[in-house]
């Protein structure tokens, strides 16, 4: 892992794969840290022909956390207005660029996951001479589609845990929700990642500021309607975080999207489905390098 800086702060990533693959740049969700995306799973991209990247975003693992930011007031109940962000989403999408530079990557494939998928929006609505194709998992066009059910905000926004103990412990509740009901996670990998990321970085502030961009940043679809990149939507139809709406909204705002959807799957990345998910974003960026 290296850091680097960017626009200020620091961006901490590593990569995976043959320098010479199709870049494609991993963009993790709300909260999460790059970890989130697995190393076997980013070695199976990387053996499909990929140089693959991940990072921390800012607010989150061992890239800087805006401290000096506060905490930032959420809505107590939806509709009750948008809160002041520090920060919006189109500035992460500005670090994830940043961090190219830094790397002397120009054009790239990009992939978001969640908060991930809104970036990963983001980054071609604004850097679109650079996307080489896009891949949104289990997002949004804004928070509005798609919005969770009410135990999977409850999830998400259930007051944070006071030790590592207890953290591992929310983790593995809160995937019995969010997580997919055809697919049970693997708990004790749960765990573990969820302990490896309280080591890495306990930060429930970062995550508020981090909600707060999400909140903050509108609705992305009369722009995604202009976009014209290979595109791909993921989608799990058993989601409660981002429900399929969300998805369907996706694929329909970008012109030519295809839309993948499975069955059983929540609000998670399983490993069943990992040949799948690489497959598709394998023939994604094979397809986009000629075009």
């Amino acid at each position: 892992m290296d850091r680097v800086r960017v626009n200020g702060i620091e961006i901490a990533y590593d990569t995976f794969g043959d320098a010479g693959g199709r870049v494609l740049v991993l963009i993790m969700g709300l909260g999460a840290q790059m970890i989130s995306w697995d190393e076997e799973f980013c070695a199976e991209l990387a053996a499909a022909g990929h140089y693959v990247v991940r990072f921390d975003n800012r607010d989150a693992g061992l890239s800087t956390h805006l401290h000096e930011a506060g905490v930032p007031r959420l809505p107590a109940a939806r509709g009750e207005g948008v809160p002041e962000a520090p920060y919006l989403l189109k500035d992460m999408a500005a670090d994830t660029a940043g961090l190219l530079d830094v790397l002397g990557l120009d054009a790239v494939h990009v992939v978001g996951a969640s908060m991930g998928g809104m970036i990963a929006q983001e980054f071609a609505i604004r850097y679109p001479g650079r996307t080489l194709s896009l891949t949104s998992i289990m997002s949004t066009t804004s928070p509005d589609v798609g919005a969770p059910t009410e135990l999977a905000l409850g999830a998400l926004l259930a007051p944070a845990a006071p030790d590592r103990e207890s953290v591992v412990r929310r983790a593995v509740e809160s995937w019995k929700v969010l997580g997919s009901p055809a697919y049970p996670a693997d708990e004790a990998r749960v765990r573990e990642i969820a302990g490896q990321a309280y080591d890495r970085s306990f930060d429930p502030p970062g995550f508020g500021r981090q909600f707060a961009a999400l909140l903050a940043s509108g609705d992305r679809t009369a722009a995604l309607r202009e976009l014209s990149v290979p595109a791909l939507v993921i989608h799990g139809e058993a989601d409660q975080l981002v429900q399929l709406a969300g998805g369907v909204a996706t694929a329909d705002a970008i012109p030519g999207a295809k839309l993948l959807t499975f069955p059983g799957m929540g609000h998670d990345l399983p490993r069943a489905l990992w040949p799948d998910f690489v497959a598709a974003i394998t023939e994604l960026t094979t397809r986009a390098a000629v075009l």
